[in-house]
């Protein structure tokens, strides 16, 4: 059978939680509540900065992005996470879970914005007078197209993967599927796909680092200032975004002490904190944001006295 007939009939069975499937049921509701109040933060935020000209600005277009990417990465295990923990449909196509694989990977190189973020900090506290003149629209733009390209650069990632053959056992670790999960699977030795999502995870390393740097540079000039007031003010223009890096980065450290050192954890751990590094922050990040970001969070307000309001209201009868 030719390579790609192969791939066409191949299909995964996918894995809830190990230990725990007659609960499977029971996990589906809090499953759910998480996926409707992810849906409605960042689709919320995404009206709210539409609508609202006062926050069409460098820092919310980024917030925008930030909203895109948890919408798509959720928008991405709800295709299959339902099915097994309701209806406990476990198989998937080759080519489906190739998509699937694509959009959780693409959507999941968060870092890339969390950087843009810090960098828009960094040049709002350093720079303050300079701050509309380095992020212009053009520039804000440019860095979008940025985050776009490093997505697209996963492409190559998914093909190569077409090219593997499959044997023995077909199950996945998880209800969706990862690259790291499915190349475990291969008969062959998958050194060049393991290469290439290894320079992947390198970019969210030094991601990282520029992000640690630009907190540095921050501290720094906070320092510099004699006012304790000021001092104050402006680190807590960085507070919501600093929450987001932790909620972003504490669940990935996790996850990776426990492949690295948890080899005698129960199975049940890493899938747990696999889900939670996959599901937490796009739940998460919108609240922060509600909650610690004052022109959103009454924008939020205006957005639902409108909806909640009787239609005609305020118009002269």
């Amino acid at each position: 059978m030719s390579p790609g007939n192969h791939s066409r009939a191949l299909a995964f069975l996918l894995t809830g939680i190990p230990g725990v499937a007659r609960f499977h049921r029971c996990l589906f509701v809090p499953c759910s509540l998480m996926y409707l109040l992810a849906m409605l933060g960042n689709g919320s935020i995404l009206l709210v900065v539409r609508a609202d000209r006062r926050l069409h600005q460098p820092m919310y277009y980024f917030i925008s992005m930030l909203a895109i990417t948890d919408l798509g990465l959720t928008l991405s295990t709800l295709p299959t996470v339902p099915h097994v923990f309701w209806f406990g449909t476990r198989e998937i196509s080759f080519p489906v879970c190739l998509s699937q694989m694509f959009c959780i990977h693409a959507f999941f190189m968060e870092s890339s914005v969390l950087l843009a973020m810090a960098f828009d900090r960094y040049i709002a506290i350093c720079y303050p007078l300079r701050y509309s003149s380095i992020l212009t629209g053009a520039r804000v733009a440019k860095m979008g197209l940025g985050k776009v390209c490093r997505s697209l650069m996963l492409l190559p990632l998914v093909c190569l993967l077409t090219r593997l053959p499959f044997c023995g056992s077909r199950v996945l670790s998880h209800s969706y599927c990862l690259h790291q999960d499915v190349i475990r699977l291969a008969c062959t030795d998958p050194t060049l796909n393991s290469l290439y999502g290894l320079t992947l995870v390198l970019f969210v390393i030094l991601d990282s680092m520029l992000i640690t740097l630009s907190y540095a540079m921050i501290i720094k000039a906070v320092l510099a200032i004699t006012s304790r007031e000021e001092q104050a003010k402006a680190l807590n223009t960085c507070v919501s975004h600093f929450c987001a890096v932790l909620v972003f980065y504490i669940p990935m450290v996790g996850l990776s002490i426990i492949h690295r050192y948890g080899k005698n954890a129960a199975p049940v751990s890493p899938v747990l904190m696999a889900n939670v590094y996959l599901f937490v922050p796009p739940v998460l990040n919108p609240i922060i944001y509600s909650m610690k970001n004052k022109p959103i969070r009454k924008g939020l307000l205006r957005l639902l006295c409108q909806r909640l309001a009787w239609p005609g209201h305020g118009q002269q009868p």
